[in-house]
């Protein structure tokens, strides 16, 4: 079976980190053989967060590696022009060689739209931004008539490498937003927490019988890996307690109750690839054979939950003895219809 293998979940949890490292990292997982490396956006965060602009990270990424790809999730399209934004990726995507993967949302942080002076409404500029990105993106000139931007005839370059334009993946939770997806014949970018439960229903029911767009779909999962099963279950408790505890932390900074503990069964069914290097090479196949998507964004650090050298071994360990099991884990995103129905 042939799957794609992600990382993702780095440089979120209040940290500076060390910038050597993530880089060092990126090339370690470039020759290993994995497919990509995915970053989000925040702003404003002051020195809690290293990389609030996405895609300067990734030219410095795509920079020192000569098959990883870059993956954004998401770019916060509500914020920016579509003009400026469709530049920078068409830019990016050339100076790589095509190696951009573009996920684009409408953003879930109420602290970067107060900081610019728009309100939530400003979320319904999505569909249009997209829209415009995905014109100016296409190799012709572009205009636009509002509601939010007006011009005319405007030719955004580079070409980018990729044809008709970068693989394009949207952060789709709401009914709204999965229209979007589903109307454009667009991946989508399946969320870690919650897990996928809510999202892949309703966006395989809206396809009908056109699986490109779900294949291409990317999920997310917590990785744990040990060649000793006593020390993987020992892992797998650990990386519980910790995620348990950052919920209760984050409820009670809200004044929130604390959630229910989540159960080691509930882990293991919804958020957790874990065990030995067989046992998650069967957990892969049962997830790809009930859900059909093929690529998968592995958390090594749980989004910071885990120390950045435990990850590493990680992410070594699955290499050498996971993604042999899977050859073709490094392909290309797949390519999916981007044309709207009528």
């Amino acid at each position: 079976m042939s799957l794609r293998f992600d990382l993702a979940g780095f440089a979120r949890e209040g940290s500076l980190g060390d910038h050597a490292r993530i880089i060092a990292l990126a090339e370690r997982a470039d020759a290993l053989g994995y497919g990509g490396i995915w970053f989000n956006e925040f702003h404003f965060r002051g020195a809690t967060n290293p990389y609030p602009h996405t895609l300067l990270l990734g030219a410095a990424i795509l920079a020192r590696t000569e098959r990883l790809r870059f993956g954004t999730s998401i770019l916060v399209l509500p914020l920016q022009h579509p003009l400026m934004l469709a530049e920078q990726v068409a830019q990016l995507d050339f100076q790589s060689g095509g190696r951009l993967d573009v996920g684009v949302g409408r953003g879930t942080d109420p602290g970067s739209f107060t900081a610019l002076g728009l309100d939530l409404s400003a979320k319904e500029r999505f569909s249009e931004a997209l829209d415009i990105v995905i014109g100016a993106l296409g190799g012709a000139s572009v205009s636009a008539d509002g509601p939010t931007w007006r011009f005319e005839e405007v030719a955004v370059g580079p070409p980018p490498v990729q044809r008709p334009h970068p693989p394009i993946y949207v952060a789709a939770v709401s009914p709204a937003t999965m229209e979007i997806a589903v109307r454009r014949r667009l991946p989508i970018l399946l969320s870690l927490e919650p897990n996928e439960t809510r999202q892949l229903a309703p966006f395989s029911e809206a396809l009908g019988g056109d699986l490109g767009p779900l294949r291409a779909s990317s999920l997310s999962r917590y990785i744990v890996i040990d060649r000793d099963a006593g020390a993987a279950e020992e892992k797998l408790q650990a990386l519980l307690a910790r995620l348990n505890a950052r919920k209760a932390e984050r409820a009670a900074g809200k004044g929130e109750p604390p959630p229910l503990p989540r159960s080691r069964a509930e882990m293991l069914e919804g958020f957790a690839i874990a065990g030995t290097p067989e046992v998650c090479a069967r957990q892969i196949e049962a997830l790809t054979a009930r859900t059909g998507v093929h690529s998968i964004r592995l958390f090594p650090s749980a989004n910071g939950a885990l120390p950045l050298a435990e990850a590493e071994r990680t992410i070594d360990l699955f290499a050498q003895t996971v993604l042999p099991a899977f050859a073709g884990s490094a392909a290309p995103a797949p390519r999916v219809s981007t044309g709207a129905k009528p």
